[in-house]
């Protein structure tokens, strides 16, 4: 990835009163929906972040929203406003936004106290309720997205895509520990599947949906020293089972490298969560099986690694495919940590 050229760095910060005049601009990140910066001027030091979707409406619908969050006093980092009061500036046909710098580092659960577990599920739960409080209910929304790719978790499509990437494994020339993990793994999850097909989902059973962030994840929450600093990446801010969002979020804080879930810590996040939203144990319940079993049919990282020639998911693959196992072993024990 690399920075904007000088052009088009000296285009957008004209259109702001403060910034000043660029001094380096260096990549931070490269992700599916943008691209970020730490852009460093004359004046400080900024995040400028590349919208790849182009979707200027959408981008500055979040961005009111952040506004309203931060009015809230949530740690969110709103962008900044150019000379017109815009916060999305178009150069060329691409999408741009400058935030102010955040000092902080993320953490993820094994840095956790079962404390702070506790303070990370109750500040997830008053961003669901203050989402509620700045978002107009009869605003459209998308359903929130939280992988790239979907499946529908219908078992006979999981079967057709589990033998297509089975194929695409074994036929690998200089096959690695990868592509054996692989085919081990699809194997195994094929087997699970035939043994579990019968408990895939009601359509009816759906949690109570509300707006939610949609990526609410480790590399998206900044911590200054133990305190939350700021939650960032909004790009999928959308409607979806509020409840889902608390379970798919701890299935990553709270993944042991071997591919377990710490339940010592997801049971206070759990606990704060519902004490803040007033979440109920069947509402948990359902949650805790829709994304079981959508970590059961999914297999987005062997799609990207084997259909798109996309790694970057690689080191996360492991612990990701163990944990699916996992908790179907522990099934009762997950269900109890986060109802209990």
């Amino acid at each position: 990835m690399t920075a904007p050229d000088g052009a088009t760095l000296h285009a957008l910060l004209r259109r702001y009163r403060l910034p000043g005049e660029p001094l380096s601009c260096r990549p931070l990140t490269q992700g599916l929906l943008n691209r970020g910066y730490h852009l460093t001027t004359t004046h400080g030091r900024y995040f400028l972040k590349h919208h790849l979707d182009g979707d200027r409406a959408a981008i500055a619908r979040q961005h009111r929203v952040t506004a309203r969050l931060d009015a809230l006093g949530l740690p969110v980092v709103p962008p900044v406003a150019d000379a017109g009061g815009d916060t999305v500036t178009v150069i060329d046909g691409r999408c741009w936004a400058l935030h102010p710098w955040v000092e902080g580092r993320h953490r993820d659960g094994g840095e956790l106290t079962p404390g702070q577990s506790w303070s990370l599920g109750a500040l997830l739960g008053l961003v669901h309720l203050c989402l509620d409080q700045v978002i107009d209910p009869r605003t459209p929304a998308p359903r929130a997205s939280h992988t790239p790719d979907e499946t529908g978790a219908d078992p006979h499509h999981t079967f057709a895509l589990i033998e297509r990437l089975l194929a695409l494994a074994r036929a690998r020339q200089g096959r690695d520990a990868f592509d054996d993990l692989a085919v081990h793994r699809l194997v195994e999850r094929r087997e699970l599947l035939a043994r579990h097909a019968h408990r895939r989902p009601a359509p009816a059973a759906v949690p109570a949906t509300g707006w939610v962030h949609g990526d609410f994840h480790p590399l998206n929450l900044l911590y200054r020293d133990t305190e939350p600093a700021a939650i960032v990446d909004w790009d999928r801010l959308g409607v979806q089972p509020r409840a889902e969002e608390a379970v798919r979020a701890a299935a990553i804080f709270f993944v042991l490298p071997g591919g377990t879930l710490d339940l010592r810590k997801v049971r206070p996040y759990a606990r704060a969560y519902r004490c803040v939203t007033g979440a109920g144990a069947a509402e948990m319940a359902a949650a805790v099986h829709r994304v079981w079993w959508e970590r059961l049919n999914d297999f987005w990282m062997l799609r990207w690694h084997y259909q798109l020639g996309d790694r970057r998911a690689d080191p996360q693959f492991p612990a990701a495919a163990a944990l699916a196992v996992w908790w179907t072993d522990a099934y009762e024990a997950v269900r109890e940590a986060f109802t209990g």
